[in-house]
């Protein structure tokens, strides 16, 4: 069985600018920064934070649905459902990437975490 790398990318890293989508990405840093542009959290949603796991084609798609690891919503189970749908969209927004081809080589198939997070209070 093949061994599945994991990289977290925490949204605090990766504030730096980064090139348009329509741009070839370069790094992991350009993809999360790519990511996390593409997210807009629910309104009221302060303190809370949702972790998503993915692996990526070499074509920016998806390999199947991003899957729930953690979640830290503030509120009930109506808050919770609708922070976790809110980050899988922004996931699904952001899609298909664009690779560059040395990135593309190295990415697909291997499993990648994204903390989408509120702002603190």
């Amino acid at each position: 069985m093949k061994m599945a790398s994991f990289l977290t990318m925490a949204g605090a890293l990766l504030a730096a600018p980064f090139p348009s989508l329509a741009a070839s990405l370069n790094s992991m840093n350009e993809v999360g920064a790519a990511m996390q542009a593409c997210w807009t959290p629910p309104a009221n949603s302060e303190n809370s934070s949702v972790t998503l796991s993915f692996s990526f084609k070499r074509d920016g798609t998806l390999i199947g649905p991003p899957r729930t690891t953690a979640i830290h919503v503030v509120g009930d189970d109506k808050a919770r459902k609708a922070y976790v749908d809110a980050a899988i969209k922004a996931l699904n927004d952001c899609l298909p990437l664009s690779f560059s081809p040395a990135l593309a080589q190295g990415i697909a198939g291997n499993v990648f975490t994204l903390q989408f997070s509120s702002p603190k209070k």
